[in-house]
C-alpha cells in the first residue's frame, strides 16, 4: 500500500458516488492505493449512498469511518491516523479525479525522491455553465487552481489547495497534522487556511513543495449555490483563518496581514476598473467584494 486517499465528507450524498467512481476507475491498480471516506457528521444519506456503492464495488481498498468533531481538519486528521499508506492524498467529496490521477501521483513520487509534499491542478466543473461574473481572481473561491503549465517547485508563499494535496505520512505526523484551530467549515462558519499552515510548517523544516499539473481533479460547482451569502462565507473564512494563523505568531504579523489585505483591496478596485473599461462590467464588483469579505473575516466581522 503506497497511497491513502482521504475524502472528508459533509452532507454531499449527491456527489460522493461520482468521486468514488472516479477513483475506482483509475488506470493504476486498485492494490496500489486505498480510499478512506470520513463522514463528518453528515445529516443526509451519505452513509447509505456509500454502503450501496460499496456493495456494488467489492474489490479495491475502500473504507468508511466517522468523525464527530466538526471541521475538515478533524476529519482529515482522523483519516490520516488510520491510513495504511506511506503517502496521504486529500481530495474533496465533490471532486472527480481524472483516470491517471493515482498513476501520476505515484510517478511524481518516484521521480522526485526527495519530495515530501506536493499538489496538483483543480479545474471547476460549472453546472450548468460558468457565470458571466466569474473571473480568474474570484475563481479561487470555487477551487480553481492552475499554478503552472509544467511540474515545478512552488515559489515561497505559494502552496497546494486542500482539495488536491499529497504529503508524506511521516512528515504529516512530524508536524502534527492539520491545525484544528483552523477547522474549515463548522456549521455556517468557516475558518480556513489549514492547508496553508500545514505547508508553511513543511517549508519551515527546509523542504520544497512541488506542483504537478498532471495530478488533476475536476471540482463540481453548482452555479445556483454561488449566492452572495455563500461567497461571503468562503472569502471571510479565508480572512478568519489568516487572523487565527497570524495572531498565533505575533500581533505584528497580524497587523502586517491587515496592511496586506488593505493593499489587495486597493488593487482589486484598479482591476475592477480595468474589467469595466474592457467591456466586462459584470466581473468588476465580485473582485472588490471578495477582498472586502476577506478583510471582514480578518477583522473578525
Amino acid at each position: 500500500m503506497q497511497l491513502s486517499i482521504i475524502i472528508c465528507s459533509y452532507n454531499r450524498a449527491s456527489y460522493i458516488g461520482e468521486a468514488l467512481n472516479s477513483l475506482y476507475q483509475q488506470t493504476a491498480g486498485l492494490d496500489l492505493f486505498e480510499v478512506i471516506v470520513v463522514d463528518n457528521n453528515s445529516t443526509d444519506n451519505t452513509e447509505e449512498v456509500y454502503t450501496k456503492w460499496r456493495e456494488e464495488h467489492l474489490d479495491g481498498n475502500f473504507s468508511y469511518t466517522t468523525e464527530t468533531k466538526q471541521g475538515a481538519s478533524f476529519a482529515r486528521n482522523n483519516g490520516a491516523k488510520i491510513a495504511k499508506g506511506n503517502w496521504l492524498c486529500f481530495m474533496d467529496d465533490d471532486a472527480v479525479a481524472t483516470p491517471d490521477y493515482v498513476k501520476n501521483i505515484l510517478k511524481h513520487i518516484s521521480t522526485h525522491p526527495a519530495v515530501v509534499g506536493f499538489g496538483g491542478r483543480i479545474i471547476p466543473k460549472y453546472i450548468p455553465t460558468e457565470p458571466k461574473w466569474m473571473s480568474y481572481y474570484v475563481s479561487s473561491l470555487v477551487g480553481n487552481f492552475d499554478y503552472a503549465p509544467t511540474a515545478r517547485p512552488f515559489e515561497y508563499g505559494k502552496y497546494p489547495l486542500e482539495s488536491n494535496m499529497i504529503v508524506s505520512k511521516a512528515v504529516f505526523e512530524q508536524i502534527g497534522g492539520f491545525n484544528t484551530a483552523l477547522p474549515g467549515v463548522v456549521g455556517t462558519l468557516r475558518i480556513g487556511g489549514e492547508g496553508k499552515e500545514l505547508f508553511f510548517k513543511i517549508l519551515a523544516l527546509g523542504h520544497t513543495i512541488y506542483y504537478d499539473p498532471s495530478i488533476l481533479v475536476h471540482h463540481v460547482v453548482e452555479v445556483k449555490k454561488l449566492t452572495s451569502e455563500y461567497m461571503y462565507r468562503v472569502a471571510s473564512g479565508i480572512g478568519r483563518g489568516e487572523r487565527t494563523r497570524t495572531k498565533a505568531i505575533s500581533q505584528k504579523t497580524y497587523l502586517l496581514k491587515i496592511a496586506e489585505y488593505i493593499f489587495k483591496l486597493g488593487a482589486s478596485i484598479v482591476l475592477a476598473m480595468k474589467y469595466a473599461l474592457q467591456g466586462n462590467p459584470a466581473k468588476s464588483w465580485p473582485v472588490i467584494q471578495f477582498r472586502i469579505d476577506a478583510l471582514k473575516g480578518l477583522l473578525n466581522n
